[in-house]
């Protein structure tokens, strides 16, 4: 939608009846100012709502991109309109949370809108006693297992993506997609 011309939208300030009285009856003067009220009527609609611009739970559609470019959210026109609001919402609180498992899970919810759980942690691991051995390999990198939610579908390749973006540079996770919800035989 433009919000530059928005048809049979009034103004709330009409110029013409802001004109002296000489004008009041000038029936030239009040055709013309009417037609400047409809180009500007569009522009103090949005002056008057402003604030309403800055809120991604109520901001035009159009105009989210623009906003989660302010707070470094992903804003993937593909995604429903209410995950969209939700992760510009939401960014600063999923940054804060970035590299950690957390992170990575309400990111995945977010993004894709799937369920996952993240296993290992692909630690550090250190000795009290100086000249000691080295501490053996971790035992396994970190596991991020991702299943559908009721009715969807999981895109290999984004949930990927995705990880490989939220995963801290120095950890190498593993990806699991499965078609429902792990079970207790299957960790």
């Amino acid at each position: 939608m433009s919000r530059a011309a928005v048809p049979g939208l009034p103004s709330r300030y009409p110029i013409g009846g802001q004109l002296p009285a000489l004008y009041a009856d000038d029936d030239l003067a009040q055709r013309f100012t009417a037609g400047l009220d409809t180009v500007l009527a569009p522009v103090f609609a949005t002056l008057d709502n402003l604030p309403s611009y800055f809120d991604p739970r109520v901001a035009p559609a159009d105009f989210l991109a623009w906003l989660a470019s302010w707070v470094g959210a992903a804003d993937d026109p593909r995604w429903p309109l209410a995950a969209r609001r939700e992760a510009v919402a939401r960014a600063v609180e999923l940054h804060r949370w970035r590299g950690t498992r957390r992170g990575l899970v309400e990111g995945l919810r977010l993004a894709l809108g799937v369920h996952a759980e993240v296993t290992g942690d692909g630690g550090a691991a250190w000795s009290r006693t100086a000249g000691a051995d080295l501490p053996p390999k971790p035992s396994s990198e970190p596991l991020v297992r991702v299943w559908p939610g009721p009715g969807a579908r999981v895109d290999p390749d984004r949930v990927r993506a995705i990880v490989r973006a939220m995963c801290p540079v120095h950890t190498v996770c593993r990806v699991e997609v499965l078609p429902g919800p792990p079970t207790d035989e299957g960790r």
